[in-house]
């Protein structure tokens, strides 16, 4: 196992360090001092990276870490790490390796014998559970849904079961149809879907799904989507539909 130390015995440290998911005032005191202090920021956009390290004068080397490129930076990654440099990691928006790259990294991380630290802060899927008004003492946290086929159809049966409350991502282009199918496979069980979540047209939907999609229909789906949606049984609904 390495230690993690660097020829002149330094440490390498990987930080995760979470930033606004919309708000940039949202932007933690100790995110902003570990951004200040790191030899390496590793940022999904860099371009989307800039605007919140110009915002507090951070002014430190920025290289690419997203989907497409994720395999070849981690070798890249941990050699800067080896060396005993100290590297963060951050998202576009919120904390990273949540529904983004980061926890591949993270696992090398730990078995190269290198240190992680989390730098907490923003986080969409907590959020929009605390605001939902619906349960949080049991929540599961699935990410975007497959966007066709066969595995979008397990996924939303799986959904079906679940007692936990059900925290979704959503793109506004498939809302409608994302409602229509949990609808469909769920029954008409409780929902609250979050808008533009700490930005200026921030909003909470709520109701049973058949409702709120309605909703949503009539206003136009807008701006970036977080649904949390009651778990089976929850009010007394059996929550779903007949086999």
């Amino acid at each position: 196992m390495s230690s993690g130390k660097g020829a002149k015995g330094a440490e390498g440290v990987l930080y995760l360090v979470a930033t606004p998911i919309g708000n940039l005032k949202d932007m933690t005191i100790r995110g902003i001092k570990v951004l200040r202090e790191v030899d390496l920021i590793a940022a999904e956009d860099t371009r989307e990276a800039r605007k919140l390290l110009g915002k507090y004068k951070v002014k430190k080397p920025l290289l690419s870490f997203h989907e497409h490129n994720e395999k070849r930076r981690i070798p890249v990654l941990m050699g800067r790490l080896k060396a005993g440099e100290k590297v963060a990691l951050i998202s576009d928006a919120g904390t990273p390796g949540i529904s983004d790259p980061g926890w591949r990294l993270v696992r090398r991380a730990h078995e190269e014998g290198i240190r992680v630290v989390p730098v907490p802060g923003p986080s969409a899927v907590i959020a929009a559970l605390v605001a939902s008004g619906l349960p949080t003492d049991s929540f599961h946290f699935l990410g975007f849904l497959p966007p066709r086929g066969g595995k979008r159809r397990r996924r939303l049966e799986e959904i079906r079961g679940l007692r936990g409350t059900v925290v979704l991502f959503e793109a506004p282009h498939r809302i409608l149809r994302t409602l229509e199918d949990l609808l469909e496979v769920c029954g008409d069980r409780e929902v609250a879907v979050m808008r533009e979540l700490t930005k200026l047209h921030e909003e909470v939907i709520r109701g049973r799904l058949k409702e709120v999609k309605e909703e949503i229909e009539r206003r136009g789906p807008r701006g970036e989507m977080t649904i949390v949606l009651a778990g089976k049984g929850f009010g007394g609904d059996e929550g779903g539909a007949e086999d």
